[in-house]
């Protein structure tokens, strides 16, 4: 076992500091400081290793405290009508429902699961159990400091606090014996990165569940919550033993890890992402245009890909209509929360930053426009002049707006209804400023993302992300939408100052794209 444990974790470290090695060769600062023969330099290897078991150690503790920061006491704070114990586990026990499916490890195909059982023939089930328990413990250790920090904060007993993270690795240990049991009747493997339209819609209700009922001033009683929790750890001793005595793990990795041993080669990953961006292709030979130049090339390309651009954004703007109308409802039905839904209106203007960030489509429209139209025409030279980059640019800005604007709008005109609804503004400036802040976020990051994929172009052909500082950029943008979250400040003020940043960042940002982007704008290799 220890054996095992020693070359799994080799073996995930191996190609974690190679990944490091290769991010840090794609930072354009580094880029010339580094040699050619990067991989061999010992001193580097050293340094990417260390930064590999230091990740290792914070990843088991900084995902949990962003969870319990956010999801759970961050949104917990809103439902003060409600005991903060009673909240706290309310909220924590449903999301460990949902993440005991959506996050297993034991079903999650991933590449050094490939490596070590089907590469290097180790042994299934020993390789398996290894890591899955490690996992567990993982589970335990990281959760201990935050259901202590967080739950006795909010009054929950701490010998209870202390079982807690125990409760949790008991429920994943069930739903996975759940899974064992069902594959054995059914011949059916579990796969966590394909979760079926059920299962998801499953997720919904129980999310609903999650925040819907304290926001209507209903709950689990906290003894009922613990109850539930605590059942969880002798289910979880079920669940132990029916992982320890289940056998077959090769075959059910082997189903699980079908569709990665394509994707190991790039030119068959590339052809499986070419067939399922096809289906959503429209071959209407009908469409045409009557524009010239790129205005005719953009406006084939959105009608054809009409699916892969605006369904998603459909769906995101069907459900936040329904939530303004679920919070509507609430303010009709308790007259007694409308001051403070006002008050909330009135001063978490920063905290839709993070949402508008969370709901752009700048990811898939670039990722789009890079498989199903530039990878193709980057061979050409004209395509990289100046003068042409920029055009496409602004007429591309135009439509990632058009696409982006829809969910805005029903945000910010929402947001407008229901501060109108709940008492109103003393300042009539203020329902406008809501509406085109909401509006200028949303441009300000579908300008983000087309900049960042002009400047630097993070696709190869297979459209993998090969750019180590677009991932920096990326990973900043969000720390900063993150920390918005914690400010408050009045409508007037900090959409006054969106709507200037907005419009500074976009003349900012066509000047970079025009004196860079010719050398940038290029296929990765």
């Amino acid at each position: 076992m220890n054996k095992t444990l020693k070359i799994s974790f080799s073996l995930k470290n191996t190609y974690r500091v190679n990944g490091i090695l290769f991010s840090l060769k794609q930072i354009p600062l580094l880029k010339r400081l580094l040699p050619a023969t990067l991989y061999k330099v010992k001193g580097l290897k050293i340094f990417a290793n260390i930064l590999s078991v230091v990740w290792e150690f914070v990843s088991a503790f900084i995902g949990k405290f962003l969870y319990f920061f956010t999801m759970v006491c961050g949104v917990g704070i809103l439902y003060k009508e409600l005991p903060e114990n009673q909240v706290f586990l309310h909220i924590l026990l449903f999301l460990t429902v949902i993440g005991s499916f959506t996050n297993t490890n034991l079903f999650n195909p991933t590449k050094d699961k490939y490596y070590a059982m089907f590469l290097m023939r180790m042994d299934a089930r020993e390789y398996t159990l290894v890591n899955y328990l490690y996992s567990i413990l993982k589970v335990v250790i990281g959760f201990m400091p935050f259901t202590l920090l967080f739950g006795t904060d909010r009054e929950v007993p701490l010998w209870f606090c202390l079982l807690l993270p125990f409760c949790i690795a008991g429920m994943k240990l069930f739903v996975a014996a759940i899974s064992l049991w069902d594959y054995e009747k059914r011949g059916f493997g579990y796969n966590e990165n394909k979760l079926s339209k059920y299962v998801w819609g499953c997720i919904a209700l129980l999310l609903g569940v999650t925040y819907g009922l304290p926001a209507l001033g209903l709950g689990l009683p906290a003894i009922i919550s613990m109850i539930v929790f605590l059942v969880c750890i002798p289910l979880g001793i079920v669940g132990m033993i029916k992982v320890l005595t289940f056998h077959d793990y090769r075959a059910i990795n082997k189903e699980l890890l079908s569709g990665l041993t394509n994707q190991m080669d790039s030119t068959a990953k590339t052809q499986i992402i070419k067939q399922a961006n096809e289906k959503k292709i429209s071959t209407d030979t009908s469409i045409i245009s009557r524009r010239k130049g790129f205005e005719y090339l953009n406006e084939l390309f959105i009608k054809r890909h009409k699916k892969i651009l605006w369904n998603s954004t459909k769906k995101i703007s069907y459900v936040c209509t329904f939530l303004i109308i679920g919070v509507l409802v609430v303010s009709f039905l308790m007259p007694e929360e409308k001051s403070k839904i006002n008050e909330i209106i009135m001063t978490w203007l920063p905290y839709f930053v993070f949402i508008m960030y969370a709901i752009n489509r700048g990811t898939n429209f670039t990722q789009a426009l890079f498989m199903n139209c530039d990878h193709s025409l980057l061979t050409y030279s004209f395509y990289k002049q100046p003068n042409f980059i920029l055009r496409l640019f602004q007429i591309r800005l135009r439509e990632i707006v058009k696409i982006n604007a829809v969910p805005a709008l029903v945000i910010g005109c929402g947001l407008a209804l229901i501060l109108f609804a709940t008492g109103g503004t003393d300042n009539p400036l203020n329902y406008a400023v809501l509406i085109i802040s909401i509006l200028c976020m949303s441009v300000f990051f579908s300008i983000h993302y087309l900049t960042i994929y002009y400047l630097l172009q993070p696709y190869n052909a297979g459209t993998e992300l090969k750019s180590g500082t677009y991932r920096i950029v990326m990973g900043v943008t969000y720390l900063i939408c993150f920390f918005m979250m914690q400010l408050r400040m009045p409508i007037l003020i900090f959409g006054i100052i969106t709507i200037l940043f907005c419009v500074l960042y976009t003349i900012v940002a066509s000047i970079l794209v025009y004196r860079f982007a010719p050398k940038t704008f290029r296929i990765r290799i």
